[in-house]
Protein backbone atom coordinates (compact mmCIF):
# COMPACT_ATOMS: atom_id res chain seq x y z
CA UNK A 1 0.00 0.00 0.00
CA UNK A 2 1.46 3.27 -1.26
CA UNK A 3 0.26 5.00 2.54
CA UNK A 4 2.23 2.27 4.21
CA UNK A 5 5.42 2.14 2.47
CA UNK A 6 7.07 5.85 4.56
CA UNK A 7 6.44 3.43 7.58
CA UNK A 8 8.29 0.51 6.14
CA UNK A 9 10.89 2.27 4.19
CA UNK A 10 14.39 1.14 5.86
CA UNK A 11 13.02 -1.99 7.97
CA UNK A 12 15.15 -5.18 7.72
CA UNK A 13 12.06 -7.06 8.78
CA UNK A 14 8.69 -7.87 7.21
CA UNK A 15 5.69 -5.72 7.24
CA UNK A 16 2.09 -6.26 6.46
CA UNK A 17 -0.55 -3.79 6.18
CA UNK A 18 -4.15 -3.85 8.06
CA UNK A 19 -6.21 -2.32 5.60
CA UNK A 20 -9.48 -3.86 6.84
CA UNK A 21 -8.29 -2.53 10.76
CA UNK A 22 -8.97 -6.15 11.89
CA UNK A 23 -5.69 -5.86 13.98
CA UNK A 24 -6.49 -2.95 15.35
CA UNK A 25 -9.50 -3.51 16.46
CA UNK A 26 -8.76 -6.72 18.14
CA UNK A 27 -6.24 -4.72 20.35
CA UNK A 28 -8.61 -1.77 20.75
CA UNK A 29 -5.73 0.44 19.35
CA UNK A 30 -6.91 3.58 18.25
CA UNK A 31 -4.19 5.45 16.47
CA UNK A 32 -1.21 4.40 13.51
CA UNK A 33 0.88 2.75 12.90
CA UNK A 34 1.11 -0.27 15.06
CA UNK A 35 3.85 -2.32 15.69
CA UNK A 36 3.15 -5.96 16.35
CA UNK A 37 5.90 -8.35 16.57
CA UNK A 38 5.38 -12.22 16.02
CA UNK A 39 7.98 -15.07 16.36
CA UNK A 40 7.89 -18.01 13.74
CA UNK A 41 5.82 -20.41 16.32
CA UNK A 42 3.02 -17.25 16.48
CA UNK A 43 4.07 -16.24 19.83
CA UNK A 44 3.67 -12.38 20.32
CA UNK A 45 6.70 -10.52 21.53
CA UNK A 46 5.54 -6.80 21.24
CA UNK A 47 2.69 -5.20 20.80
CA UNK A 48 3.29 -1.03 20.69
CA UNK A 49 0.23 1.15 19.61
CA UNK A 50 1.97 4.02 18.10
CA UNK A 51 4.94 2.15 16.52
CA UNK A 52 7.42 4.24 14.46
CA UNK A 53 10.59 3.01 12.08
CA UNK A 54 12.33 5.95 12.89
CA UNK A 55 12.28 5.85 16.84
CA UNK A 56 15.43 4.08 17.56
CA UNK A 57 13.77 2.83 20.64
CA UNK A 58 11.23 0.85 18.47
CA UNK A 59 13.35 -0.21 16.24
CA UNK A 60 15.82 -1.40 19.46
CA UNK A 61 12.84 -3.67 20.33
CA UNK A 62 12.57 -5.13 16.95
CA UNK A 63 16.28 -5.82 16.86
CA UNK A 64 16.55 -7.42 20.35
CA UNK A 65 13.55 -9.95 19.49
CA UNK A 66 15.09 -10.65 16.31
CA UNK A 67 18.63 -11.51 17.73
CA UNK A 68 17.01 -13.33 20.64
CA UNK A 69 18.39 -11.06 23.34
CA UNK A 70 14.92 -10.53 24.85
CA UNK A 71 11.75 -13.02 24.60
CA UNK A 72 9.61 -10.08 24.84
CA UNK A 73 9.34 -6.27 24.90
CA UNK A 74 7.05 -3.97 26.57
CA UNK A 75 7.50 -0.09 25.38
CA UNK A 76 4.61 0.81 26.87
CA UNK A 77 3.07 1.12 30.33
CA UNK A 78 -0.39 -0.18 28.92
CA UNK A 79 0.80 -3.41 27.30
CA UNK A 80 -2.68 -4.66 25.91
CA UNK A 81 -5.98 -3.77 27.39
CA UNK A 82 -9.26 -4.83 25.71
CA UNK A 83 -12.00 -2.74 25.80
CA UNK A 84 -14.81 -3.02 28.61
CA UNK A 85 -17.46 -5.19 28.45
CA UNK A 86 -20.05 -1.99 28.85
CA UNK A 87 -17.83 -0.14 25.94
CA UNK A 88 -18.36 -3.32 23.31
CA UNK A 89 -21.04 -2.90 22.07
CA UNK A 90 -20.74 0.49 21.14
CA UNK A 91 -17.05 0.30 19.23
CA UNK A 92 -18.40 -2.82 17.34
CA UNK A 93 -21.32 -1.24 15.93
CA UNK A 94 -18.12 1.83 15.29
CA UNK A 95 -16.30 -0.81 13.82
CA UNK A 96 -19.16 -1.85 11.84
CA UNK A 97 -19.82 1.37 10.72
CA UNK A 98 -15.90 1.94 9.73
CA UNK A 99 -16.12 -0.78 7.65
CA UNK A 100 -19.34 -0.36 5.95
CA UNK A 101 -17.49 2.84 5.28
CA UNK A 102 -14.32 1.36 3.65
CA UNK A 103 -16.11 -0.58 1.53
CA UNK A 104 -18.54 2.37 0.11
CA UNK A 105 -14.66 3.86 -0.19
CA UNK A 106 -13.94 1.00 -2.22
CA UNK A 107 -16.60 1.59 -4.53
CA UNK A 108 -15.68 5.25 -4.84
CA UNK A 109 -19.10 6.11 -3.08
CA UNK A 110 -17.11 8.77 -0.96
CA UNK A 111 -20.29 10.49 0.58
CA UNK A 112 -21.86 7.46 1.72
CA UNK A 113 -18.41 6.16 2.88
CA UNK A 114 -17.93 9.61 4.68
CA UNK A 115 -21.71 9.45 6.22
CA UNK A 116 -20.66 5.90 7.93
CA UNK A 117 -17.33 7.17 9.07
CA UNK A 118 -19.06 10.55 10.55
CA UNK A 119 -21.44 8.30 12.04
CA UNK A 120 -18.66 5.76 13.64
CA UNK A 121 -16.88 8.58 14.90
CA UNK A 122 -19.55 9.69 17.08
CA UNK A 123 -19.64 6.30 18.58
CA UNK A 124 -16.20 5.89 19.34
CA UNK A 125 -14.43 9.62 19.36
CA UNK A 126 -11.12 8.40 20.90
CA UNK A 127 -10.48 6.12 17.85
CA UNK A 128 -7.87 7.95 15.35
CA UNK A 129 -7.64 5.54 13.14
CA UNK A 130 -11.65 6.38 12.25
CA UNK A 131 -11.10 10.11 12.23
CA UNK A 132 -7.67 9.66 10.07
CA UNK A 133 -9.76 8.01 7.44
CA UNK A 134 -12.21 10.47 7.27
CA UNK A 135 -9.18 13.30 6.73
CA UNK A 136 -7.56 11.15 3.62
CA UNK A 137 -11.05 11.12 1.96
CA UNK A 138 -11.60 14.92 2.91
CA UNK A 139 -7.99 16.43 2.19
CA UNK A 140 -6.57 13.86 0.71
CA UNK A 141 -3.61 16.75 -0.31
CA UNK A 142 -2.62 16.46 3.64
CA UNK A 143 -1.38 12.59 3.14
CA UNK A 144 0.14 12.39 -0.65
CA UNK A 145 3.46 12.86 -1.63
CA UNK A 146 3.71 13.41 2.71
CA UNK A 147 1.92 12.95 5.36
CA UNK A 148 1.23 16.49 6.93
CA UNK A 149 1.96 15.65 11.02
CA UNK A 150 1.47 18.88 11.94
CA UNK A 151 -1.90 19.53 9.92
CA UNK A 152 -3.03 16.53 11.34
CA UNK A 153 -2.26 17.63 15.11
CA UNK A 154 -4.30 21.10 14.47
CA UNK A 155 -7.29 19.28 12.70
CA UNK A 156 -7.39 17.32 15.65
CA UNK A 157 -7.34 19.85 17.91
CA UNK A 158 -10.33 21.83 16.07
CA UNK A 159 -12.57 18.51 15.94
CA UNK A 160 -12.37 17.97 19.11
CA UNK A 161 -13.09 21.54 20.25
CA UNK A 162 -16.24 21.68 17.85
CA UNK A 163 -17.17 18.13 19.59
CA UNK A 164 -16.79 19.20 22.97
CA UNK A 165 -19.20 22.43 21.89
CA UNK A 166 -21.36 20.05 20.45
CA UNK A 167 -21.67 18.30 23.96
CA UNK A 168 -22.37 21.34 25.89
CA UNK A 169 -18.78 21.03 27.69
CA UNK A 170 -16.50 24.73 27.49
CA UNK A 171 -13.48 23.86 26.89
CA UNK A 172 -10.28 26.51 27.35
CA UNK A 173 -6.76 26.26 28.32
CA UNK A 174 -7.43 24.22 31.53
CA UNK A 175 -9.42 21.47 30.16
CA UNK A 176 -13.02 21.70 29.53
CA UNK A 177 -15.97 22.15 31.87
CA UNK A 178 -18.68 19.63 32.17
CA UNK A 179 -22.51 20.93 32.71
CA UNK A 180 -23.25 19.80 35.85
CA UNK A 181 -20.55 18.69 37.72
CA UNK A 182 -17.60 20.80 39.24
CA UNK A 183 -15.08 19.31 37.62
CA UNK A 184 -12.46 19.57 34.52
CA UNK A 185 -11.66 16.98 32.17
Amino acid sequence: MKVAKPFTEGTTFRTLADPDNKLANHFNFSIVPNGIFVDEDGTIRLIKQGFHNHKGEHIEAVEKLIQGKAKIVELDDKYYEPPSHSDLLQKQLAQTKFRLGMEYLRQDRKEEALKELDEALLLDSDNFLIRKQRWYIRYPEKFSPTIDIKWQQQQLEKERQEEAEQTGMVCGPEGCYIPGTEFKK
